[in-house]
């Protein structure tokens, strides 16, 4: 009499769907313990803060970087990105414009850096790779050239609370980069340009035949990245309480590793928010305890590149 229940039981929990998310969420969690093992300092609040802020600046710009890989694409672009929507800001304030219009300067750079990305990808049709690889030069050069290689500091509270205020005992940062993935969540569930995003990077051709505007698609979703960047830029400059031509070097390598991570897959067409942030949290949290336990920066390098190269390799088995 049991026997066709349990059957019935054992084939409803093989079908049922686990999240794709839980595997990357089980490694951090593991990893959060192999740490606090290893290190009396690292479960500590004073340092989980600090990695939820290292996270967050990784959050926000991996979050568009999302977008760009779901759409089948790449940016290389979004470090150099910060860094110049931050110079910008920067020089406004020090300019003596108000802090919410110099964060304004800094957004509509980012937004126009990203738009060129878009227009020379939908439009010009110069692959991604070469594009943003162009882009990431140019804006970069044109950072040193406007500071002449020195560093913009000393910015009023009222700006700098982005990157170091608190809400109890979490940063105002971490709560930012919450909303922006939030945003960018909606964007790819419940709004049309969310659909041709998938659309386009599951099969493009398709999408065309379909009726998708491919450029202007492209346009909105490598500007949406250039925002994030300079979201980000907010974050990183009024945490560090200046601005400089090196910030944001090697972002763009920690981005794509999270949304990687998180379960974007390369080929384009599958995206997941929530995957981003665990991701990005992993990457901080694998950064931070390699810091407390004095591992030389260079092998810390080492250890984050062999993570990217992991999440590639779980890419390619999730495809097949």
């Amino acid at each position: 009499m049991n026997q066709p229940i349990t059957q019935s039981f054992m084939s409803k929990l093989k079908n049922r769907q686990i999240p794709a998310e839980s595997g990357i969420f089980l490694a951090l969690v593991l990893l959060i313990i192999v740490f606090s093992i290893l290190s009396p300092y690292f479960f500590t609040t004073a340092n989980i803060s600090n990695i939820l802020i290292q996270s967050a600046i990784t959050i926000v710009i991996a979050s568009g970087a999302t977008l760009v890989i779901a759409s089948g694409g790449i940016d290389l672009s979004v470090g150099s990105v910060l860094c110049l929507s931050g110079i910008l800001m920067a020089m406004g304030m020090k300019a003596e414009y108000p802090a919410w219009l110099s964060i304004l300067i800094g957004l509509v750079a980012g937004t126009l850096m990203g738009s060129l990305n878009g227009f020379m990808i939908g439009v010009v049709k110069i692959t991604p790779l070469i594009a943003t690889l162009a882009s990431l030069s140019v804006f970069r050069a044109l950072a040193y050239i406007i500071t002449d290689a020195r560093p913009i500091y000393g910015f009023p509270m009222s700006f700098r609370i982005f990157g170091t205020g608190y809400i109890g005992m979490i940063p105002y940062a971490f709560i930012l980069a919450l909303i922006v993935a939030f945003l960018l969540l909606l964007i790819i569930k419940r709004t049309r340009m969310g659909r041709y995003t998938l659309a386009i990077g599951g099969n493009e051709e398709a999408a065309r035949l379909s009726g998708v505007n491919i450029w202007r698609t492209k346009i909105a979703i490598y500007a949406l990245a250039g925002l994030c960047a300079s979201f980000a830029a907010v974050i990183l400059t009024a945490r560090l309480n200046a601005a400089e031509a090196l910030a944001g070097n090697g972002m763009e390598m920690e981005a794509i590793a999270a949304a990687v991570i998180g379960g974007a897959s390369l080929a384009g067409g599958i995206a997941s928010i929530p995957g981003t942030i665990i991701g990005a949290v992993l990457m901080a949290t694998l950064k931070n305890g390699l810091t407390l336990l004095s591992v030389q920066p260079y092998f810390q390098q080492l250890t984050i590149g062999i993570v990217i190269v992991a999440a590639v390799f779980i890419d390619k088995i999730r495809k097949h």
